[in-house]
């Protein structure tokens, strides 16, 4: 399959070509093979005119809990630790696979109309989720979170473990690597009682060439817990078990210390920024300017839609921009170049991903924006508008590896009467018996 991008504007994420102005992108396959400002010669399966619309590349979500869309705002007005105990672990013990697909399947619907291409989720159920991502066109890096309330004698004998396993031969790899799967430790309040899972964790995932998801730092309560337990943050004690010998993608990163972020860089750990849910919960500011200075990759996620509300990523990067001019009292704190690299080429690069630009070689995981929409005009600056103005409604195309999955609001590859069907008919009932 050959699609012919023309008259382009694009926002490339390319420091050698940062824009594009009637240009010509050509896809053939799965990957872009032809960024120019002369039209190629031949013919071509599709010609897509880009008139007043904007390219850029697909949006990549670092961190999410995709079933967790049918909590969407239950619990509100309590911190983390009720939040979970109170309403999230009571509600997740009445999911059944029905329900995670049906979660699942909403959430990735959300993702794709909003622009997303690549998506980094932790949870369970993960062969129900991963057969939604193939469903659905978009790459994944999955991962089985694992959690240890008791000591556990044999961690390869462990249940979430042996999942885990069960995971990576059955979907690591999957479509040439469109979904790839990751190790998960849930995060340190939730193992400590077993610390020998992290050093069997850290251990397969270094032998298996995989990378690593985990909680760190969210809340300042489980930070200070952690260094009152051990006397290590829960980064620094990770480490000392092997845990980040492939580095991996460190999920909230709230209160970091100076010495975390230094390891950060070190090993090659990408804080994964999360605002609005961090905000939402309570959970306090991360320090995303001093991250960026210390040399650490930042990418964007939304965390689950249960705490955020939603998956719009570029709700995302316009508060992970404006909160930290604010809190500083420097408009330049977090540019809307740098929130749109955390939200794409830093995030890719951190779920080793051929994606987030627009150059030769790359995955053709690329989307439109329309820039006739009253909110996107007039525009005196593309990413100003793109990180300030835009939302995930003004995503007209995704097409992610070469496939066109979304287009003016049709959804190619999902039902989503169906989809809605299923969380109305079976999964809401079930989970909160409506």
């Amino acid at each position: 399959m050959t699609t012919l991008f023309t008259n382009v504007t694009a926002v490339t994420m390319d420091p050698i070509l940062p824009q594009l102005k009637d240009a010509f992108v050509l896809v053939e396959g799965t990957k872009i093979v032809q960024v120019s400002s002369r039209r190629p010669l031949g013919d071509f399966d599709r010609i897509v005119d880009c008139t007043g619309r904007v390219m850029m590349p697909g949006l990549v979500n670092a961190h999410t809990h995709l079933p967790m869309t049918l909590m969407r705002g239950y619990g509100g007005g309590r911190d983390l630790q009720h939040w979970l105990n109170d309403c999230i672990f009571p509600a997740e013990a009445r999911l059944d696979s029905r329900c995670v697909r049906a979660g699942t399947l909403l959430a990735l619907a959300e993702l794709i109309a909003g622009g997303v291409t690549c998506v980094a989720d932790m949870y369970y159920f993960c062969p129900d989720i991963a057969q939604a991502v193939a469903d659905s066109g978009l790459s994944a890096n999955l991962s089985r979170s694992v959690t240890a309330f008791q000591p556990v004698d044999n961690p390869a004998d462990y249940l979430s473990c042996r999942e885990m396993g069960e995971l990576v031969d059955t979907w690591n790899g999957y479509d040439d690597g469109r979904i790839l799967v990751d190790v998960s430790i849930h995060a340190e309040y939730t193992s400590f009682a077993a610390p020998n899972l992290w050093e069997y964790l850290g251990r397969y995932a270094a032998d298996h060439d995989l990378g690593m998801q985990v909680h760190i730092s969210e809340t300042q309560s489980e930070h200070l817990d952690c260094l009152a337990r051990h006397g290590k943050t829960p980064l620094a004690l990770l480490d000392q078990y092997g845990v980040w010998e492939n580095g991996g993608l460190a999920a909230h990163c709230v209160w970091v210390s100076d010495e975390d972020m230094a390891l950060m860089a070190q090993k090659h750990i990408t804080a994964v920024h999360n605002p609005v849910s961090n905000l939402k919960l309570g959970s306090g500011i991360a320090r995303l300017p001093q991250l960026l200075q210390s040399g650490v990759n930042v990418a964007l996620g939304t965390d689950g839609a249960a705490s955020n509300n939603s998956h719009d990523m570029f709700e995302e990067m316009k508060l992970a921009s404006l909160l930290h001019k604010g809190v500083s009292l420097d408009p330049l704190a977090v540019t809307a170049a740098q929130a749109l690299a955390m939200a794409t080429v830093s995030g890719a690069v951190a779920m080793g991903r051929s994606s987030g630009r627009i150059v030769v070689g790359q995955d053709a995981d690329l989307i439109l924006v329309d820039f006739t929409r009253p909110n996107l005009t007039p525009c005196h600056d593309i990413r100003e508008n793109l990180v300030y103005s835009a939302h995930g409604g003004d995503v007209v195309m995704n097409m992610s590896r070469g496939r066109i999955i979304y287009e003016n609001g049709a959804f190619l590859t999902l039902d989503l009467e169906q989809i809605r069907a299923e969380v109305e008919g079976y999964a809401l009932p079930r989970i909160f018996g409506e």
